[in-house]
């Protein structure tokens, strides 16, 4: 859980953080503004940052040392995974797990929204109904199109922009939804 969103859980101002923590309202500041780094910071401003917020240091300092994938991994693992477990073990690893809403939360959009997008594909695939926990993500959009690597090296050579248009046309519902176009999720190796 990052600072800011444990600030907005507890409906708390980075001034009333510094004043209750008792750490340097600059330090609060710079961390929250990204000036400074939480986990160079001093175990002592840690703990009392982590005490007045309520969670634990481990907690506060997760998102520090989380490393962040391209999205093209990302979605070759999602894929994967499908591929392991078959639909229906997919769609309940993915509804235990409440990843959509980890990556969400982290402000990981296009991770968040694919998963979903995957998840609402299968389940139409599967004539599943959708889990309406996320319906308030499906209202989500990414602001630009995001196309595969593929698509994107085959406009760089020819030149010619009717490829992203044949992708966008092509475009999985589910996917194209959020602004990710995404056509074959099926076919891995």
């Amino acid at each position: 859980m990052t600072i800011q969103n444990a600030l907005k859980e507890k409906n708390m101002s980075i001034y009333r953080l510094a004043k209750a923590s008792k750490v340097p309202y600059a330090t609060v500041n710079d961390i929250c503004n990204g000036k400074a780094r939480l986990e160079k910071c001093t175990a002592e401003t840690i703990y009392r940052l982590a005490h007045t917020l309520d969670v634990s240091m481990e907690e506060l300092l997760a998102p520090c040392f989380l490393k962040r994938s391209s999205f093209e991994n990302f979605k070759s693992t999602v894929c994967h995974r499908v591929k392991e477990l078959g639909d229906l073990d997919f769609i309940m690893d993915t509804l235990e797990s409440q990843e959509i809403r980890i990556y969400y939360d982290r402000e990981w959009y296009p991770e968040s929204l694919y998963l979903l997008a995957m998840l609402d594909y299968i389940s139409r695939e599967n004539d599943i109904p959708l889990c309406e926990e996320y319906d308030d993500l499906r209202r989500c959009k990414l602001e630009k199109p995001v196309y595969p690597a593929g698509i994107r090296a085959v406009l760089a050579i020819s030149k010619d922009s009717s490829v992203l248009r044949n992708a966008f046309m092509m475009a999985i519902p589910e996917f194209k939804r959020f602004n990710i176009i995404e056509n074959e999720v099926r076919n891995v190796i």
